[in-house]
């Protein structure tokens, strides 16, 4: 599993609006995720592709991970919106619609036919009954090297929309298909993003649902609105307690009088080495996270 990407907040930019284009630039977002879909109306959908194209031709995105969503195999869109994406040279691709393994077979034979040079990294969204039901045959198909899958994200609001699933309490009648989701992504090594916030003006709810993120293993929230990046890099943080404490447990494992133990007393309670793997990942994760934050604004 990637641990030297920080993807804790990941922002949709409408690909139509050069203003957002230019003003994502100068905020501590650890992805943008360009949208060519959803955000932007059929009619932009030509002037949206010759923005980001412009754009990334004057000034790479150097300081952020960046992402171009692209329209939906088989739509009249989505050719261009490949040749677009290989041509800014963006980090990956997301795919909307994903139902099957065989969605990302499809996605890197059009690679090989429409992009020359190397192939862009794919994300996949999870936003379809049918995706969470083969969930396993996705992940599957994404460990072959021409698919080169790096991320889940999980579109909850087209979920609800299709299943009629209230998305309200908690996401409570959400969470088991959220979880089956999260726990197959980690069987698989993949990272997995959590669903957008839809109220950006409700700052308390947008951080109880992130802390909720956080503990269902998610490895970063998705983001419609700038006032939520701050909130997202903040829940996605380890807390100075569980940082303080993975570097005790690495320290006290560290001693000559351990190095072959199993389990160790730490401070009147019981460790063993997988909480020692647990800390190594946690402070991996810091540095990884330390580093992104001295190459963002702000």
């Amino acid at each position: 599993m990637n641990t030297t990407t920080p993807r804790r907040s990941v922002l949709y930019v409408p690909a139509s609006n050069p203003r957002a284009i230019e003003k994502v630039r100068s905020l501590p977002c650890d992805v943008i995720v360009f949208d060519l879909e959803d955000a932007v109306a059929p009619a932009m959908k030509a002037q949206a592709r010759e923005n980001l194209i412009a754009a990334f031709a004057t000034q790479p995105f150097a300081a952020h991970e960046t992402v171009i969503r692209v329209n939906a195999l088989g739509t009249a869109e989505f050719d261009a919106d490949l040749r677009a994406a290989a041509t800014c040279r963006a980090d990956a691709v997301l795919l909307p619609k994903v139902d099957t393994g065989a969605d990302l077979e499809a996605f890197a034979a059009a690679v090989g036919k429409l992009v020359d040079g190397p192939a862009p990294r794919l994300w996949a969204m999870m936003e379809t009954a049918c995706a969470i039901h083969h969930v396993d045959d996705i992940l599957r198909a994404g460990k072959d090297s021409r698919v080169s899958l790096a991320c889940l994200v999980v579109g909850t609001n087209d979920i609800a929309k299709e299943t009629g699933v209230y998305p309200g309490d908690n996401r409570i009648y959400l969470v088991p298909w959220l979880m089956s989701i999260v726990l197959a992504a980690k069987r698989y090594g993949i990272e997995v993003l959590d669903g957008v916030w839809n109220d950006f003006g409700d700052r308390a709810g947008f951080d109880s649902e992130a802390l909720q993120s956080v503990r269902m293993g998610f490895d970063g929230k998705t983001l419609i609105h700038p006032s939520q990046v701050e909130p997202a890099n903040r829940a996605f943080t380890p807390s100075d307690a569980a940082i303080a404490d993975a570097r005790a447990i690495v320290a006290a494992f560290a001693r000559r009088e351990h190095e072959a133990a199993g389990v160790i007393n730490l401070d009147g309670r019981m460790v063993e080495r997988l909480h020692l793997e647990q800390a190594t990942r946690l402070l991996t994760k810091l540095d990884a996270i330390q580093t992104r934050s001295q190459q963002l604004p702000g």
